[in-house]
């Protein structure tokens, strides 16, 4: 049976509606697709600043952002069934839910695994650098899961961006940093433009999909098509100012740019696809940036 978003508007007996393939559905049900665009955009931003990575690296942060995705879909499904809150759950928390004797041990392994690796393998000025990426994203999550109140000016989806993008970021930006020793402005400015960038598209993709998942007529709804194309028109005019000068932020740019406008895309046509394939379509849109990995 086709399934469509709570409250969405019912499209005609003729209008087809397309599911998600089956490895794609799973990609998104087991939260495997946050580290995937984690990992992709990690190595863009170490791409730009010409750095490699050590394979240690990306894999600390797949695991660390699996295990947190993981943890979060728990509680919130967890919330909703203490409070009886049913519709608040999204398919992604009930099959969390219903796979929790798996789920919940390869997340604490998974855990446990990007402990060892940040104890034995990273530099201790790193370690304290990111343990303040690590207790702010503790306060989030214990600010979310306690049902306290959000700040008006800092809603779930922008600290979810800030946070997210800040994971990704921090790898190059220290070394850069190592490199550089007191780096200036202008060493992290090819790469803050795109980091900038990134960090307003995660929060755009969660904006999304929260305004898709609630109700199909709010005016916040309405915003999503012309944030998107505003950020697609900034991205490629940025693109266009570096691309003599900083060729590679500029290329992240455009496929950043690309991105957004492929969410557009998923809000024009997000009636005609079932949650699944709508929630998992629009972090597959994120990887644009995988094109540019293959150059060096």
């Amino acid at each position: 049976m086709p399934q469509l978003l709570p409250n969405a508007r019912i499209p005609s007996p003729a209008a087809t509606v397309f599911h998600a393939p089956g490895p794609l559905r799973l990609w998104h049900l087991a939260s495997l697709d946050a580290p995937t665009v984690a990992l992709v955009w990690s190595l863009a931003f170490a791409w730009v600043a010409r750095i490699r990575l050590p394979l240690w690296v990306p894999i600390l942060l797949a695991l660390a952002v699996w295990a947190a995705y993981i943890a979060d879909r728990l509680l919130d499904a967890r919330a909703a069934l203490l409070s009886q809150n049913l519709h608040r759950l999204r398919d992604r928390h009930l099959f969390h839910w219903r796979h929790r004797r798996i789920l919940l041990p390869l997340a604490i392994a998974s855990a446990a695994a990007a402990a060892a690796i940040v104890f034995t393998l990273m530099p201790p000025i790193n370690r304290e650098r990111n343990s303040i990426l690590a207790a702010a994203s503790l306060v989030y999550l214990t600010r979310v899961h306690t049902g306290r109140k959000q700040s008006p000016f800092l809603s779930k989806e922008l600290l979810v961006g800030l946070l997210f993008t800040a994971g990704c970021a921090l790898p190059a930006l220290t070394r850069i940093s190592a490199h550089a020793g007191a780096p200036t402005l202008i060493l992290l400015a090819p790469l803050l433009i795109p980091v900038g960038f990134f960090a307003l598209l995660a929060w755009l993709n969660c904006h999304a999909i929260d305004r898709w998942e609630a109700d199909p007529h709010s005016a916040a709804k309405q915003r999503v098509l012309p944030f998107a194309a505003l950020l697609a028109l900034a991205g490629l005019l940025l693109a266009a100012l570096l691309l003599n000068t900083q060729p590679r932020s500029a290329a992240l740019l455009a496929t950043g740019s690309a991105a957004a406008l492929l969410l557009a895309l998923l809000h024009k046509l997000h009636t005609r696809l079932t949650p699944i394939a709508l929630r998992a379509a629009a972090d597959l849109v994120l990887l644009t940036p995988v094109f540019l990995l293959a150059f060096k």
